[in-house]
């Protein structure tokens, strides 16, 4: 697994700590829980975003991009982490953000990640719910491009292969940091939704021959659209990469913990989130962190797995996503 082959720019505070949650593995009972703490990548608060951008912006960069364009839901952390990765290599941004989720609450609409958008100075474009938004981001960049602009397009999440190579990194990444820790991981859970963390991880767990299975806690799709999506864009990676092919039972997804939609917040998410925040002093996101880590505890509470395992929570970061949530938050902590 060669990923130097690739442009890549830098980006990120890694590694990333690999913590023990020796408290929340205690109230809990069952396997011994761990946390990657991928919240705390460095630009404009982290996330697993960054990441992805490294080979993004290394590819952008390569072919002269002058103007960023890329998409999100209005609190998308992905298009916070893209806004502060073009400011700082001095591109401009263009985002186009989809009211997924109806709703005219204030701290939704203009707190969180819109308030740090609005602070960087990029441009911000709306669509309704439902719009094609892959389609809205390739006419943005047709416009710029007749403009005079170099533009280079990122699909929501930054899930594309060369994208997912940032989570084929992180595979090296963590099994170095769990053999010199003299840890065994058994399990890797983690909140997957555009799938390109899951494809990446999966390609790379499976080119370093790592036999630690991935379940991906889905946030949005029904169980067989996201593992269809995501072994897809597994495959993909993996061909990028020149790395074996990806048998399909290395993809899992269990979606049973998306509530409502997404975006929309559950109690598991709520509860979720106030353990975290009580027990280890970590924090996590309304709408990816959260509701995975509601699912994590769900399956430990119906002893799901062993009490032998060693589980390892990839934290995906999305902390400002809080504040857009705060009159919910807030009822729930009361």
């Amino acid at each position: 697994m060669h990923l130097a082959r690739f442009p890549r720019i830098k980006l990120c505070h890694a590694p990333t700590p690999l913590e023990k949650m020796g408290n929340l593995s205690k109230l809990l009972g069952g396997p011994t829980l761990w946390i990657k703490r991928d919240d705390c990548t460095g630009i404009a608060t982290g996330g697993n975003k960054v990441r992805k951008l490294e080979f993004l912006m290394g590819e952008a960069m390569a072919k002269g991009a002058t103007h960023i364009v890329t998409q999100g839901a209005v609190q998308s952390n992905h298009v916070r982490q893209t806004a502060a990765v073009a400011a700082k290599l001095g591109l401009k941004c263009t985002a186009i953000l989809e009211h997924r989720i109806q709703t005219n609450d204030a701290d939704y609409l203009q707190g969180g990640n819109v308030l740090f958008d609005h602070l960087m100075g990029i441009n911000i474009e709306y669509r309704p719910g439902g719009t094609d938004m892959q389609a809205a981001i390739d006419e943005v960049g047709a416009r710029l491009t007749e403009a005079g602009e170099t533009a280079y397009v990122i699909p929501g999440g930054g899930s594309n292969p060369v994208g997912a190579l940032g989570y084929a990194s992180v595979a090296l990444e963590l099994l170095n940091q769990a053999n010199e820790m003299h840890l065994k991981i058994d399990r890797i859970v983690h909140a997957t939704g555009s799938a390109g963390t899951q494809a990446g991880l999966v390609a790379g767990l499976v080119a370093l021959n790592a036999a630690i299975p991935v379940l991906g806690i889905g946030v949005r799709l029904p169980k067989d659209r996201q593992e269809a999506n995501v072994f897809k864009l597994a495959e993909a990676t993996a061909k990028l990469m020149g790395g074996p092919a990806i048998p399909r039972d290395a993809v899992e997804a269990n979606c049973d913990y998306v509530g409502d939609g997404y975006g929309i917040p559950t109690p598991g998410m709520a509860e979720a989130v106030m353990l975290l925040a009580r027990n280890e002093g970590i924090f996590l996101d309304p709408v990816y962190s959260g509701k995975g880590m509601a699912g994590l505890i769900d399956l430990v509470r119906k002893k799901t797995f062993a009490d032998s395992e060693n589980i390892v929570f990839l934290h995906t970061g999305g902390q400002v996503g809080l504040f857009g949530y705060a009159d919910y938050l807030n009822a729930a902590a009361a």
